[in-house]
């Protein structure tokens, strides 16, 4: 964004940076021009994949759902909760994606987009939508489609027809959107019916008291872009006033914000502060805001967050949430997605040392995981497992790039356009991930995907003279939509500049003094990027096991891990022998473990002895807390070949996936009967083959025995709650019957009634479906492969389960959840539990308090801004 920096940050050589950088920073070898080429033609390709199966399967509706292809309507799928309030029947994924096909030449395409819009889409329904996903999905795309359609009028070729209604629209939601403002802070309802405006209950709105920081400060570019436009400044006063509040509120020792406000009183509700879900988008608009406006305000303030933020939250290459009273405490040990787009805002300020380590921490956990995981540990450990395909990190690479014209961020863009391509593509578009681990699909694809991800990816890969317009013209809003820098001159009255000085403060000097160096300096050596990114990329590998030397005293192999043991295996517990591990067979079934070092072999087994324990009681714990992750059904025959991942609920019994490398692959065929609870009746046809189920009648063992008894390969229990689905609710791992059940060799999985019903409508349409059941899904697309690659993820993430030293002892409920469960149902006295010396383990109430807070923030940040 060069013209931007240099129309407006010209006095400003802190901002100047990126423009330097060059010819300076060409580590890496450079990617061939036809290779750039290739790799762009394959975004228009992936675009067109998506684009089409939206209009195809789900236009109208706000969004596709890729799996069933078909358009998700509000009201008419089971609820998502805050989820679905970015859905307000106004074909949101149409709207989203205008100046997306502008930008990538689909001149003829986003014509007929246009006229679809003003055609079709209502702005006047009884629906109550999020002000903060309209705002910057609807409103921002309704103003990037009428930039987009002035510069191709102005061409003299192209929507010479075009008489502003696009803007016209965007004012009348302007308008509706308006009534949510009527606070006496200013700061906006989260939530407002886009007919009836803020009325109370009646209305469905008006009865919040909290909204999330990025939600009331993420509003200044489109308002003031829609001021501009249209010459009535009450959209842009309304948003200079929500963000004069949350500075007023800021906490003035820190000059941090916290997550959520009291609209009403402006006390904060979430005292934690970082830079992902909740602020991320706060931070982003103000410095924008003043790339947009040329008001020297939005910067000072932006400085003074970002100084801050630099001194208290940023620990290269983390960004750890941190208290604002207590700055120097941190308020959690995970980090979200969504503060992958702040390397990119770094590359805005010109911080380009942090944006670069940060960045490549991010990017060796997408090599670790294929995708960035809804949220990941300090130590990159999935903590929450989630991919709704998000963009921020193509984004941050795309800056990064534009930078420092480093091709070490083609190679990133690369290897995020394969994964999208491996992973989650599907027949009918673009799947988000269900689990990174497993390689799950969701039927979701957010209208952001087209918005934004293709944006950045194409403009990464893209020449000059591939765009048809110069975007350095421009600024990309949080959704990525196109505002022109000339609305910086346009309509500005007495009004907007009264609106400025409201706090009644002065400037600060001192906030535009910092400067960089000469960047030859700063960069003297050509490699020197790389010297920042390798020991990011040693400590994100460092969890990868490393072989022990055969000449190490003690076992000459490998340690036996956690993950691998088996209480009835003689040689396991040899190796323990080894180690210096005691197991102890107590009354009621379970084993215990208890380590003396003094008994190890030599002081390595006794060091590989104590790593065991540790191991154990964290993956003890880690069950406790989480249960079993999620297994996959992966379809592999014509046409799926591998795209389609349904998620699927383990057993407790039966065989462990998470221990074969392979998984169990075969056709599917429903079994007679279909409750599998007699004997069967096609039990010729189920030989070979994996049988489907029908939960219900009989316990899960007991179908497990007859298809194991007809020569099946395994089984899939399909629920019979109609309506069911992982989307909505917590999965579940299938109990055994209190008896023994050593006798079931052949592994059980389970699927709720949606994704079920998906199999049946494959096995319906083309008779012959083969599927295969694994921990993990394996390669999408051609030839499916029979090995997989080398995992470096730690063994928590491998769908590793619980040791089962007593197999039998599983108690006799039919199922026990996984994941987010109610507490009380949750089976303690079933899971071995492994102590050293003593009973180290957490309380039971403790485990439960950690796991109900990391659901509460987990729901608190899709209420923000999921």
């Amino acid at each position: 964004m060069r013209t931007v920096w240099r129309s407006h940050l010209a006095m400003r050589p802190s901002l100047l940076l990126p423009l330097l950088l060059g010819t300076v920073l060409r580590g890496s070898l450079a990617m061939p021009r036809e290779e750039r080429q290739r790799l762009r033609n394959q975004v228009v390709e992936m675009f067109d994949h998506a684009y089409q199966n939206y209009m195809d399967h789900a236009y109208p509706a706000d969004e596709l759902m890729p799996l069933t292809c078909r358009g998700r309507v509000r009201g008419l799928e089971p609820s998502r909760g805050d989820i679905d309030d970015a859905l307000g029947k106004f074909s949101l994924t149409l709207i989203d994606t205008l100046d997306t096909l502008a930008l990538l030449n689909k001149t003829a395409e986003f014509e007929a987009a246009v006229r679809r819009v003003l055609s079709d889409v209502r702005l006047d329904n009884d629906i109550v939508v999020s002000v903060f996903e309209t705002n910057i999905r609807v409103l921002g795309g309704l103003l990037g489609g009428h930039s987009m359609a002035l510069l191709l009028k102005e061409g003299g070729q192209h929507m010479l027809w075009y008489k502003d209604e696009l803007l016209h629209m965007a004012k009348d939601l302007g308008l509706r959107l308006l009534p949510a403002f009527n606070t006496s802070s200013g700061l906006p309802y989260p939530r407002v019916n886009l007919r009836y405006g803020v009325r109370g209950p009646e209305t469905r709105t008006g009865t919040e008291t909290d909204t999330c920081t990025a939600c009331a400060g993420t509003i200044i570019l489109e308002f003031a872009a829609l001021s501009r436009f249209t010459g009535n400044p009450v959209f842009e006063n309304h948003a200079r006033r929500a963000l004069d509040f949350i500075w007023e509120k800021r906490q003035r020792n820190s000059n941090l914000v916290g997550t959520t406000i009291n609209i009403h009183s402006g006390e904060w509700v979430r005292r934690d502060s970082g830079v992902g879900a909740g602020i991320d988008s706060y931070y982003e608009y103000l410095l924008k805001a003043y790339v947009l406006l040329g008001d020297d305000l939005f910067l000072q303030r932006f400085n003074t967050h970002y100084a801050s933020i630099m001194k208290y939250i940023s620990q290269p290459p983390l960004l750890l949430d941190v208290h604002i009273h207590k700055p120097l405490l941190p308020a959690r040990t995970w980090m979200d997605s969504l503060l992958a787009f702040f390397p990119g805002l770094q590359v805005l300020k010109g911080d380009i040392r942090p944006a670069i380590e940060t960045h490549e921490m991010l990017y060796q956990v997408t090599k670790k995981h294929n995708f960035l995981p809804e949220a990941f540990t300090t130590d990159f450990r999935v903590h929450w497992a989630q991919h709704p395909l998000r963009p921020e990190f193509a984004e941050s690479t795309y800056f990064l790039y534009k930078a420092t014209r480093d091709p070490y961020y083609l190679e990133v863009g690369r290897t995020v356009l394969e994964n999208l391509n491996r992973f989650a593509r599907v027949p009918c578009g673009f799947a988000a991930m269900k689990d990174v681990r497993t390689g799950s699909h969701e039927d979701r694809m957010d209208s952001f995907f087209l918005a934004e991800m293709f944006k950045y990816l194409f403009l990464l890969f893209a020449d000059p003279e591939d765009l048809p317009f110069d975007v350095e013209g421009y600024i990309f809003t949080t959704e990525a939509h196109l505002l022109p820098l000339s609305l910086s001159t346009a309509f500005r009255s007495q009004t907007f500049s009264a609106a400025n000085t409201t706090s009644g403060e002065e400037l600060d000097d001192s906030n535009f003094d910092w400067s960089c160096p000469n960047t030859r300096l700063l960069f003297p050596d050509p490699a020197f990027p790389r010297s920042l990114r390798e020991p990011i990329r040693t400590a994100v590998d460092r969890s990868c096991p490393r072989p022990v030397s055969h000449s190490e005293p003690g076992l000459g192999r490998p340690p036996l891990r956690a993950r691998d043991f088996m209480a009835n295996n003689p040689e396991h517990l040899e190796l323990l022998r080894r180690m210096g591990v005691s197991l102890i067979h107590l009354k009621d079934g379970r084993v215990q473990l208890v380590q003396h070092a003094t008994q190890a072999v030599s002081a390595v087994a006794a060091e590989d002895g104590l790593r065991f324990m540790q191991e154990m009681m964290e993956l003890s714990s880690q069950q406790q807390k989480e249960q079993l992750p999620p297994r996959a059904v992966q379809i592999v025959s014509q046409p799926f070949l591998g795209r389609v991942v349904l998620t699927a609920g383990p057993a407790q019994f039966g065989m462990d996936l998470s221990k074969s490398s392979t998984g169990v692959r075969g056709f599917v065929v429903v079994a007679e009967p279909y409750s599998g609870c007699t004997e069967l009746a096609n039990a010729a046809l189920l030989q070979g083959r994996i049988a489907l189920l029908q939960r219900g009648q009989c316990m899960f063992a007991e179908k497990a025995r007859h298809i194991q008894k007809a020569g099946a390969l395994g089984g899939i229990v399909i629920d019979d709650n109609e309506g069911s689905s992982s989307d909505t609710a917590p999965l579940f791992q299938m109990a055994g019957d209190g008896r023994n059940t050593d006798d079931v060799t052949l592994p059980l999985l389970f699927l709720f009634h949606k994704e079920g019903n998906i199999l049946l409508e494959a096995l319906r349409e083309y008779k012959e479906v083969e599927v295969l059941l694994s921990d993990k899904a394996r390669d999408r697309g051609g030839d499916m492969l029979d090995e997989e690659e080398e995992d470096c993820s730690p063994e928590e993430e491998r769908g590793s389960s619980a040791p089962s030293a007593q197999p039998g002892l599983m108690g006799t409920e039919e199922h026990h959840p996984v994941g987010q469960d109610e507490p009380g149902q949750q089976d303690v006295g079933s899971r071995d539990e492994p102590a050293a010396d003593g009973d180290s383990s957490q309380s039971m109430d403790a485990l439960l308090a950690d796991w109900k807070e990391d659901l509460e923030a987990f729901q608190q940040m899709e209420k923000d801004e999921l």
